[in-house]
């Protein structure tokens, strides 16, 4: 008898991916897919899962083209709330607006639970260095037809630790493989471990890395979240867990990963050791940028479990599963700040798909005093779940579901008059991956905060809606609903 998604549903207690697998597919979330190629059959299948955002299953690859059985690839993890709810220790929800409001809720009272270190695991069945190091040895995908190259990481962790500060921090950032002991290092800028690697560049030292290819999912989600800085996300990991993560000190970095990983490698990054880096399909849905330097890693150890898989997230066009999963967690996040920040009677907030989860963010409230929707939108705008690369935020009245394209739109076009409800604050943060700033500007962009709610000063002589009243709508469908369905 299979599980349900209610039974299986419980605190995700085990940092194991390959249990993460078992759960999923006893709740008829996996689908098995074998002899595939690596050379962009496999980003393509992905890119045609995306699509089918939650109807779509979670995707393991096996018997990959050129590759021995059991080298496996899993992608598509987080493209359902089901999934998502069960990764997170948390019942699933019927609408997104109720899956934010839960997250909200769940990551809310988080309280953070150090990692513990373990002397072994199963991540320790395989350890090389020297000449036994080979990355090309897995079966890493190269996921979109133009990329530059075979990017291992894309649901990857990077993991430095702050040389003044001492905190760890897990960061997911792309990874490509450019030989057998050397990978790309590529982080946006103003990124903590981005932050952490220009520390030690400037003191003229070395930045010594981690980075884990293939983990429980939820380790994943905190690499791509804006957990607060200072707080290593193993923390924040074993306290939505409810136990402490296991990790292994790395023999060469020190640094801890953790020991039920199935890909881990130890290296290095040295200041002015680069080379030429991408293009990669990113989550804004372009190839936003071309070949460049960037720093690499040079690789001293690595560790892998018997018969591997490869984690994989490679954004592709909205939707996809790296931008549909991080709608959820960043509406959560940001909704969390406006409330914390004092911005009262919020009512909703969604990080929109076709916005990469950044581009487009809308927030409800219930209008409480003159002014009330602008200070939404800037703090909204500018809070730190917020802050990075944003475009849009909008926000509406109480009365319009945020995750409902068609409500946006509704009040985007009657509520907003352009002359009085837009402002334009300029030379806000955004990064390399913006397709629509020019080369030479990038970094800098600028945002529109747009007042969708009804003119606070003559709310209550707006136009009433044509629309029949909630109890209205609710007896009439009990008596003539499946009638019409």
């Amino acid at each position: 008898m299979g599980l349900t998604s209610e039974s299986v549903a419980v605190a995700a207690t085990h940092n194991d991916l390959r249990r993460w697998i078992e759960d999923i597919d006893r709740m008829g979330e996996l689908r098995i897919l074998e002899g595939a190629d690596y050379n962009v059959e496999i980003g393509t299948i992905t890119e045609l899962a995306h699509h089918g955002v939650e109807k779509s299953k979670a995707l393991l690859f096996d018997s990959i083209k050129g590759y021995p059985k059991g080298y496996r690839v899993l992608s598509n993890t987080l493209n359902s709330m089901k999934r998502l709810a069960y990764t997170l220790g948390m019942q699933p929800c019927s609408t997104k607006l109720d899956m934010v409001k839960a997250i909200k809720e769940h990551i809310g009272n988080v309280k953070h639970i150090k990692p513990v270190t373990v002397k072994d695991g199963p991540i320790m069945e395989n350890v090389l260095d020297g000449k036994d190091l080979d990355m090309w040895k897995f079966p890493t995908p190269k996921w979109h037809e133009h990329d530059g190259g075979r990017y291992i990481g894309t649901a990857s962790v990077d993991i430095t630790r702050d040389p003044d500060e001492g905190w760890v921090n897990l960061g997911t950032y792309r990874v490509m493989i450019h030989d057998r002991d050397l990978l790309g290092f590529y982080i946006s800028p103003g990124k903590h471990g981005r932050i952490m690697r220009e520390k030690y560049f400037a003191k003229g030292q070395p930045c010594k890395v981690a980075m884990s290819f293939g983990h429980h999912p939820l380790i994943y989600i905190a690499g791509g979240i804006e957990v607060p800085y200072g707080v290593s996300e193993y923390e924040w990991v074993g306290g939505i867990q409810g136990e402490p993560v296991g990790v292994i000190e790395g023999e060469y970095t020190g640094l801890p990963f953790p020991a039920d990983a199935e890909i881990v490698i130890e290296g290095e990054a040295l200041p002015g050791d680069v080379r030429d880096e991408g293009p990669f399909g990113e989550w804004t849905g372009y190839y936003s940028g071309s070949m460049r330097p960037e720093p690499v890693v040079r690789v001293k150890r690595l560790y892998h479990r018997n018969n591997p898989i490869i984690l994989g997230a490679p954004p592709t066009r909205p939707p996809c599963e790296y931008v549909y999963y991080r709608c959820f967690l960043k509406s959560s996040l940001i909704w969390s700040e406006l409330e914390a920040a004092g911005v009262p009677g919020v009512t909703g907030v969604w990080c929109h798909e076709a916005g990469g989860g950044r581009l487009f963010i809308f927030v409800s409230i219930k209008q409480r005093y003159p002014g009330h929707a602008r200070q939404a939108g800037m703090v909204a705008a500018y809070c730190h779940a917020g802050a990075y690369l944003g475009r849009y935020i909008v926000v509406m009245d109480d009365d319009v579901d945020v995750t409902n394209i068609d409500d946006v739109l509704w009040a985007l076009a009657t509520r907003s008059d352009p002359a009085q409800d837009i402002e334009i604050v300029r030379r806000s943060w955004s990064g390399p991956l913006d397709p629509i700033i020019r080369k030479e500007n990038k970094g800098l962009s600028s945002r529109a905060i747009i007042d969708a709610c009804r003119p606070y000063e003559w709310l209550k002589d707006f136009p009433q809606v044509s629309e029949s009243s909630p109890e209205v709508r609710r007896a009439v469908a009990a008596k003539w609903g499946k009638q019409i369905e």
